[in-house]
């Protein structure tokens, strides 16, 4: 399991790194839980900023569909709760979070990628949101909040391609750097990070809204999952895909 996912703490900075590049990071039940370990133990210690970053190509291509037919809809039910609880720990978390981006972010991986407070992409980035077509909603409620409910449920009821630059321009995208100017963010936004004590990040965080709707997010993927059919729609949302 630890080799899904890569964890570096240096002083109050916690990195934070997907290791599935030969899956486009996609999110197995196993790397799900080595994330969501990580992120407990930065909310348990000193971590003032955790930076989430991905190798290969792609930052994650989303929920991992490869045993789709040894799954059931009650698994597969509690594999999207999994990674909607993970989304929660990390949006609501009491310190800085930021997610450093680069090539495609697929369903749960722009979910991930949207639950940071500061969203910077590395490299040139797409971003889609399919979950509708099966019938899930997972993220909705924070993409909403992030760039408004008529872009969210634009790019979430068709489903369609979002380019980079109408990411940025959505408020998606927080900044853009290329590879030699990452370091030198990092560096930047852990003096922000521990400008304030602990408390007060944590007071602050709290009040600009980070994890209060959670219950209604929780609520509004639940019921979605658990309608029947929820692998069936999969399947065939991966035939209908597959046929372009």
């Amino acid at each position: 399991m630890s080799g899904l996912v890569r964890v570096r703490t240096e002083g109050q900075v916690t990195r934070l790194t997907l290791c599935r590049p030969e899956k486009g990071n996609s999110l197995s039940r196993d790397m799900v839980q080595a994330m969501a370990d990580a992120i407990a133990r930065c909310h348990a210690d000193d971590t003032a900023l955790l930076v989430l970053d991905a190798q290969g190509r792609n930052f994650c291509t989303g929920f991992d569909l490869g045993d789709l037919d040894a799954q059931t809809d009650d698994s597969l039910m509690a594999r999207f709760v999994r990674i909607e609880l993970l989304l929660q720990a990390l949006h609501a978390a009491p310190f800085l979070t930021v997610a450093l981006g680069h090539g495609r972010h697929i369903g749960a991986g722009a979910d991930l990628f949207a639950a940071c407070q500061r969203r910077v992409l590395t490299g040139e980035a797409s971003f889609r949101f399919p979950g509708a077509a099966f019938g899930l909603v997972l993220g909705t409620g924070r993409l909403a909040r992030l760039v408004g409910a008529t872009r969210a449920g634009d790019w979430v009821g068709s489903g369609r391609l979002v380019a980079q630059d109408e990411a940025q321009a959505a408020g998606l995208v927080w900044r853009t750097v290329d590879d030699s100017g990452t370091e030198a963010l990092i560096e930047e936004l852990a003096r922000e990070s521990t400008r304030l004590d602990a408390p007060t990040r944590h007071a602050l965080y709290a009040a600009a809204g980070h994890g209060r709707d959670a219950a209604q997010d929780l609520q509004a993927l639940v019921l979605s999952a658990a309608r029947p059919g929820l692998r069936d729609r999969i399947r065939n949302f991966r035939a209908a895909a597959a046929k372009g």
